[in-house]
């Protein structure tokens, strides 16, 4: 008992050095949709909602896209950074950007048809033309999404978590700033939402590729190169079957706003599902920053040929991350007659979301976990396993929402 503990904190320490950043840069960069739904939400109902389809529904969709077929790449540099390959890791980095460039110029196809696409789907008239005209505002974001994701990546293999985290919180404070002044003060509305949301991706954006091409990463980066276009489909079936796993992840969020639109009330069911999935995709971040973590850290190990190491890492981080999510869990719970004022004015929206607390603690808990679990099967390629399990898991959720209603979709 006594080694264990005392190996459980120094792999404790090595997680949390790599977690406490990664963690800090998830909710800054969550942050910067879910403080633009803030802000909707005092310029009104219908403004919130077209936000949270755009953001939830068309963006989701996107960035599920991106950061599933990106997640090849996290254990690819993992391990090749790991194995001291470190001149591989900027090959795979534009290979990535090639991969997913493309990738986003076919899914821009949803954003330009975003209102007729929500219509066909059962969206009410009003929502589904607010949302198709912030979704085609909102294009060079989803090409922000096809760069940043890879440059996250390569910059977490290498545990330069810390540099990640300083421009992500620059980010956060311009884009705060400019979001009050733009749809509040001035009164831009939606417009201001899409300028600063977009300006702040790709302030994110430029930010990293200054620095990852200034010389600060070594070797890892030795310049533009050829080889990015050499074995393209091969990284592309990779791609693809990661992506598989965390777009189930991500995509569930996209179809419980989507179910909301179809209750009585759709604009006070999808503006308090929208605050719900705000408040549980913040604490989540605390649970992919751990993701983060612990993929650098298991395929480092995997990567120096230390796979015991590794295993020991993962009951690390899932204890860890159990723990965070019950702590957040009470604090909710605590704050329930609170919380829904920061997002909303409409008291029905308010109330709604009070009588989903409950529901909304447990799944914080449960969803703090499962992230960090499905990290053993995408170092451990076993995709195809989680794939099942993730299409199994939301055929149920599917059938408890019919059955049901909103509490029990989420």
């Amino acid at each position: 008992v006594r080694d264990f503990s005392r190996e459980f904190l120094a792999e404790s320490a090595k997680l949390w050095f790599l977690a406490g950043p990664a963690i800090f840069t998830s909710i800054c960069q969550y942050s910067l949709g879910a403080v633009t739904q803030v802000f909707a939400g005092h310029v009104g109902t219908l403004e919130l909602a077209a936000v949270s389809v755009e953001n939830s529904v068309i963006a989701g969709f996107s960035l599920g896209t991106m950061m599933g077929m990106g997640s090849a790449l996290e254990t690819l540099c993992g391990q090749a950074y790991g194995a001291g390959q470190l001149d591989m890791l900027g090959v795979y980095l534009q290979r990535s950007w090639v991969i997913l460039l493309a990738t986003s110029s076919l899914l821009s196809l949803m954003y330009i048809f975003a209102a007729p696409f929500l219509l066909l789907i059962g969206q009410t008239a009003s929502i589904s033309r607010a949302a198709g005209v912030f979704s085609i505002w909102m294009l060079p974001q989803l090409f922000a999404y096809a760069m940043n994701s890879p440059m996250a990546k390569f910059l977490q293999a290498q545990s330069k978590m810390a540099v990640m985290a300083g421009i992500a919180a620059a980010a956060l404070a311009f884009h705060a700033a400019f979001s009050w002044l733009l749809m509040l003060k001035l009164g831009w509305g939606l417009a201001g939402a899409a300028v600063v949301l977009n300006a702040s991706w790709w302030f994110i954006n430029a930010s990293q590729l200054v620095y990852i091409v200034g010389g600060s990463c070594g070797r890892a980066w030795s310049g533009f190169t050829w080889k990015a276009f050499h074995n393209l489909w091969g990284f592309v079936r990779l791609s693809l079957a990661s992506a598989v796993m965390v777009c189930l992840e991500i995509w569930y969020f996209m179809v419980l706003i989507l179910f909301a639109g179809y209750l009585k009330d759709a604009e006070v069911a999808v503006a308090a599902l929208s605050i719900c999935m705000n408040i549980l995709g913040w604490t989540i971040m605390a649970a992919f920053g751990m993701n983060a973590a612990i993929s650098v850290r298991i395929s480092n190990e995997l990567g120096a040929g230390h796979p015991r190491t590794a295993k020991f890492a993962l009951i690390v981080s899932v204890i860890s991350a159990f723990m965070v999510g019950v702590a957040l869990a009470l604090v909710l719970i605590f704050t329930k007659e609170y919380y829904p004022s920061l997002f909303s004015n409409n008291l029905a929206v308010k109330q709604v979301v009070t009588d989903m607390t409950s529901l909304l603690a447990l799944c914080i808990v449960i969803n703090n976990v499962q992230p960090v679990l499905s990290e053993k099967h995408r170092c451990g390629n076993w995709g195809w396993m989680e794939s099942s399990c993730g299409l199994c898991e939301h055929r149920v959720l599917l059938f408890v929402w019919d059955s049901v209603g909103l509490d029990s979709g989420l």
